[in-house]
């Protein structure tokens, strides 16, 4: 039994945490870490909550976008992976060697993500030195149809106005003063 005084809180306090879950309902695929520090190796975790209106999910496909280095996504059990390189506009210097390609697409397929369930996509990524928005497109296919996780804000476009926006990072520089960030990988 529940003493009178609670009853009233409990009505509130479900309102509350229904109010507060409503943006994470609304989501659609989106970083678990919305920052991370520029020059850093990044474990990015693409989190997709649904499927294409009530179809599950069977394939995610995430751009990466320019600037970013030596993007490898982490193998998930059941799924097969396939990563596109493509050519460097600006090669750059990675243990000595020159990189000239470098991944711009991974793919997540062979599986499937019912529309009820969610999954996370996780990806290792060096960022870029400076410091600034980061967008990664995803395509996220269904059974029945697909998502285009595309879009990206004009500039001060708010993104919340977008019906499918592509998932951000901020990447944040790093004071000068505090020494570089570190090579961790």
């Amino acid at each position: 039994m529940i003493p009178r005084i609670l009853r009233g809180a409990l009505p509130a306090a479900l309102s509350v945490t229904l109010l507060a879950a409503a943006p994470l309902a609304s989501a659609h695929i989106v970083f678990e870490q919305k920052q991370a520090p520029a020059g850093s190796y990044f474990k990015g975790v693409l989190m997709v909550g649904h499927g294409c209106n009530g179809s599950a999910t069977k394939s995610i496909t995430v751009t990466i976008p320019d600037g970013v280095q030596g993007a490898h996504p982490q193998p998930k059990p059941g799924w097969q992976l396939d990563v596109q390189r493509a050519k460097l506009a600006k090669p750059y210097t990675s243990h000595g060697k020159s990189v000239e390609d470098d991944v711009r697409t991974i793919r997540w397929y062979g599986n499937t993500l019912a529309d009820q369930h969610f999954d996370e996509f996780r990806l290792l990524m060096k960022l870029p030195e400076q410091g600034g928005k980061l967008y990664f497109p995803v395509v996220q296919e269904c059974e029945n149809g697909k998502s285009e996780w595309t879009q990206i804000p004009a500039e001060g476009q708010n993104p919340r106005e977008l019906k499918s926006p592509a998932p951000a990072l901020e990447v944040i520089p790093v004071d000068a003063h505090a020494g570089h960030a570190g090579h961790a990988h």
